[in-house]
Order: structure tokens, then C-alpha cells, then sequence
């Protein structure tokens, strides 16, 4: 591929609007039409994760600072999860669904019928830089799509795996992988795709809505947000700090649906909190060391920043060191509602812990406040629990658990208002990368004369009834 250099920044391939020509060539071609090539494209990805697991969870650990299981289980595992139930449903959801006729247009037939989009763009994120690329990479080949995968320039080793050997394993005349910066991003959105799903922040997110829209891309993004943790007086609190403190840890926290903050009601404040600050240090007995790996300077600093803005108590962690990029898991009780750690998504290893004590006021601050990607209830009440699925408004619900519902292929996973549009997974995500087209079939007999102009006084009373 030739590239031009540029003064803005680094060097801007030349030829991507070739390649995305390319690319729809082989789409009219219909060559990803047949259910055994999409079947095809995903027992291929299933072969490159098995085959080339170690190179992956190299390129995870140089990444992300990830050992090798966490790896697997954060990014290998939930991948082939969606590749076995694309594989399992797939003839199903190709098939057209059958759609009654009114009276009036008896007799005909009529149905929705499920076709690919065309050629579409994925753009992958950096905190779990294979699960969040090629799942939705999963759901575009199963409605049968050309794409093109955009790795995050900053996993840049897990970019070069996936480019190096994506290619060997599905049909690289229909799959491009492009490397690059947010330049090369914004001019492939200004190409005009078919569709586009951004994984990212909500700031970028918006600059992808905006980048896309002067082509018509539609899109589907999966933003983050600030999704709270609420603890009712009645949850089993050694239970409610395991499942916390667990998802807590992924990734360092940087996981768009980590638990960003606890709102505990304020009569198990303190048992919750010892509880949480004793689950993180046995959790983390076996480590070497006190810090978590936190992804590059920017992110570090930004972190560091709400550790030194807090006017709340530090009752865990704290401790940091630039040189390794690493901060301690920490715990901050009572942090004030306008700091950067209670207005902005942490997406790291601090969790904010704050009191309630009528969900009445819970449930009206969440109404204020932008819709998370998910919220998490921990409460044995099922009045408690209806409530909170009924008025809260969110991409997700998780009762009694933490960001579990992205590892079930059959829930979509998507955001709602300022964390996201649109969602994937399952058979959300074939339809999102599926158009879905309006068919109806008449015959030539019967050709009623009566439903033609001229009208008569007794034909329009007979259509109004048949209307």
C-alpha cells in the first residue's frame, strides 16, 4: 500500500478509497451472499484464535500489561462465544420472516427479507482490542458484508496481529485490516461506508457521528459511561464486594462496563466498604506487584488527576508511579458529586463509594443524569428489583452481578442517549449489519375493477371498510 506523507501527522494512506472500491466490486459480486461462505469467515476466526492464541495474548500482555489467562478470558473466550452462536443461528436468522396481509391486499404474500448491507467499517477500541473488534467483525460476516477493520492505534501490538493474520484465515478479497491513527479514521468515515460501529468513548464517538455524517454513514456506537453499582440494605454483602471488586480489577478497570461507582444505602456503608477494601487485597495476594497497568501516559495522568482532585477519603490504594504506568486500586469514600472521579467515567482502577437513603432520590438522580451503559442492582427484593428495571433508564440492567450480560450472545449489547446508539451481538447484531427489505407478492387474478377511479358514492363506502 502507498502512503502520502503529511504535515498534520503520520503518514495517510493514498489508496483507501481503492481498497473500499475494491471491496464493493467483490460485494456485487455476491460472492458473501452464500450461507457456507459466511459459515466459512467464521470458523476461520474460531481457527486463528485457537491456532495463534499466544501470539494474541503476547500482544495483549505488551498492550495492556495482561497475563495470558486474563487475556483469553477477557478477549478470546467471549469472541468465540459469539462465533459458536453466530454458527448455531445463522440459518435461522438468513431466512425471511413471514408478515400477514390486511384483507384488502388478499391475496398476496409478504415478508422481510434479511440482506446484506454492503460494505461496512469497524473501528475497534483499545481496552479489549480483539473481543470488541472482531465480535462485531462476527456479526458483519454473518449478514454476509464486505469490512473493513480499523484496529486502535493505541493496542498497537494486537494491531499488528490481527493485520498480520486475520487476512490467513478468512477471504482478504472481502476482510481489509487498515492501521493507522484517528486521521486515517476520520478519512475513512468521509469514504462513505454502508454502516460503521465505533467503540470508544463518548467524545470520540461524537467526532465519528460527525465524521460520518457527511457521507450518510449510518452508524452504531458503543460509547461508556458512568455505571453506578447500587446497593440496597438487604444484598448479601460479601457476595455484592466478590462480584465488585472482580470487575473491578479487569483490565485495570478500563472496561466501558466496569462498575464506575458504589451507592450503598448508608445503614451497610461500613460493612460494605471493609468488605470491598479486603476483597481487593485478597484478590490481589498473588501479584508482585501493588499497581495496576494502566494503558499510556495520557490515561495515567488523567487518573492521577482525580486522585489528586479528591476531597474524599482515601481508605485504599492511592499509591502510583508514572515511570511503570501503574496505580494501586483504589477506594475513595465520600468523594463530592462535582469531582472529576463523580462527573467524568473513571475507566481505571478507582472506585468512588457514596451513600443513599431513599431510592426514591436514587432513582430521580439517575433520571437527571446521561444514561450508562449499564446499571447494576444488588438487591434480594424483587419489588426493589422491578422498580429499578421499570424507571431507570440504561443500555443494560444487571441484577445481582456486574457486566455479565455482554458475555450472553443472545442480549444486545448497546448504549442508550450519551452512552451509545445501536447495538450488536447475537441476532441484534446480524440485523444491524443486515438491511431489512419489504417484500410483497400479488398476482395478475383477481384484479378487483371496483378499487380504480372513477369512484362511485357505494365503491368509496366499501373501500373505507376495506381499508
Amino acid at each position: 500500500m502507498t502512503t502520502i506523507e503529511t504535515t498534520a501527522g503520520p503518514a495517510i494512506s493514498s489508496d483507501l478509497a481503492a481498497t473500499l472500491g475494491t471491496l464493493r466490486e467483490v460485494h456485487h459480486t455476491a460472492r458473501t451472499r452464500p450461507l457456507a461462505w459466511r459459515e466459512a469467515q467464521l470458523k476461520g476466526i474460531a481457527a486463528m484464535l485457537e491456532e495463534r492464541e499466544v501470539e494474541f495474548t503476547d500482544a495483549l500482555t505488551a498492550d495492556l500489561g495482561r497475563g495470558a489467562d486474563e487475556s483469553y478470558l477477557g478477549d478470546i473466550a467471549g469472541t468465540n462465544g459469539e462465533i459458536a452462536y453466530a454458527l448455531k443461528h445463522l440459518r435461522r436468522w438468513v431466512r425471511p420472516s413471514k408478515v400477514g396481509l390486511p384483507l384488502a391486499q388478499l391475496p398476496g404474500r409478504a415478508s422481510v427479507a434479511y440482506e446484506p448491507l454492503g460494505t461496512v467499517l469497524i473501528i475497534g477500541p483499545w481496552n479489549y482490542p480483539v473481543y470488541l473488534t472482531l465480535s462485531p467483525l462476527v456479526a458483519a460476516l454473518s449478514a454476509g458484508n464486505c469490512a473493513v477493520v480499523k484496529p486502535s492505534e493505541h493496542a498497537p501490538a494486537t494491531s499488528a496481529v490481527l493485520a498480520r493474520r486475520l487476512p490467513e484465515y478468512v477471504d482478504s478479497d472481502a476482510v481489509k485490516v487498515i492501521e493507522g491513527g484517528p486521521e486515517v479514521t476520520q478519512e475513512l468515515l468521509g469514504l462513505g461506508f454502508d454502516h460503521a460501529l465505533f467503540t470508544g468513548g463518548t467524545d470520540v464517538g461524537r467526532l465519528v457521528l460527525a465524521g460520518a455524517a457527511s457521507s450518510l454513514t449510518p452508524v452504531t456506537l458503543e460509547l461508556g459511561g458512568k455505571c453506578p453499582a447500587l446497593v440496597a440494605p438487604d444484598a448479601d454483602l460479601d457476595v455484592v464486594a466478590r462480584r465488585i471488586a472482580w470487575v473491578k480489577l479487569m483490565n485495570s478497570g478500563q472496561m466501558c462496563i466496569a462498575p464506575d461507582h458504589v451507592i450503598v444505602h448508608s445503614s451497610v456503608k461500613d460493612a460494605l466498604v471493609s468488605r470491598i477494601v479486603e476483597t481487593l487485597k485478597e484478590f490481589r495476594s498473588d501479584l508482585p506487584d501493588a499497581g495496576q497497568r494502566i494503558v499510556n501516559e495520557r490515561q495515567f495522568d488523567r487518573l492521577k488527576g482525580y486522585l489528586d482532585a479528591t476531597r474524599g477519603t482515601v481508605v485504599a490504594g492511592g499509591g502510583h508511579d508514572r515511570a511503570a504506568l501503574t496505580i494501586e486500586p483504589t477506594v475513595i469514600l465520600d468523594p463530592a458529586a462535582d469531582e472529576p472521579s463523580m462527573s467524568e467515567e473513571i475507566f481505571g482502577p478507582i472506585l468512588p463509594i457514596v451513600t443513599y437513603d431513599s431510592l426514591d432520590d436514587v432513582i430521580a438522580g439517575a433520571k437527571r443524569k446521561p444514561k450508562p451503559l449499564a446499571f447494576y442492582l444488588f438487591s434480594g427484593s424483587k419489588q426493589t428489583q422491578q422498580r429499578v428495571i421499570d424507571e431507570v433508564s440504561a443500555g443494560a440492567v444487571v441484577v445481582n452481578h456486574v457486566a455479565q450480560h455482554c458475555l450472553i450472545p443472545g442480549l444486545p449489547l448497546g448504549g442508550v442517549g450519551a452512552s451509545g446508539m445501536g447495538a450488536y451481538h447475537g441476532r441484534f447484531g446480524f440485523e444491524t449489519f443486515s438491511h431489512r427489505k419489504a417484500v410483497l407478492v400479488k398476482r395478475f387474478k383477481p384484479d378487483l375493477k371496483f378499487v380504480y377511479p372513477p369512484y362511485t358514492e357505494k365503491t368509496l363506502k366499501l373501500l373505507r371498510r376495506l381499508a
